[in-house]
């Protein structure tokens, strides 16, 4: 199911900043997103709102602009991960 309050139960709340927006840093916040059960939301939010800095979901900046480029003509990533949050 699609939580809207995500924020709140996000795997990386209360981590320092640091952890999401610098280099090397990148890699170990990863592997908190990578077991968390708001990943999708997150992701959505930061592709949805076109976020340019830190690892939102599991994917850092460069990835999400990546994946921007290369489906241009998403309305809304909510649409296309909320099926992927329900399984």
């Amino acid at each position: 199911m699609w939580n809207d309050n995500w924020a709140a139960t996000a795997a990386g709340r209360g981590k320092s900043d640091d952890l999401f927006v610098k280099g090397a840093e990148q890699n170990r916040a990863k592997q908190v997103c990578g077991g968390c059960s708001v990943k999708a939301e997150c992701l959505a939010e930061a592709l949805d709102n076109r976020i340019e800095w830190g690892v939102w979901g599991g994917m850092t900046e460069r990835e999400r602009r990546a994946l921007l480029r290369r489906r241009p003509n998403v309305d809304t990533w909510r649409s296309i991960l909320q099926p992927v949050a329900a399984v």
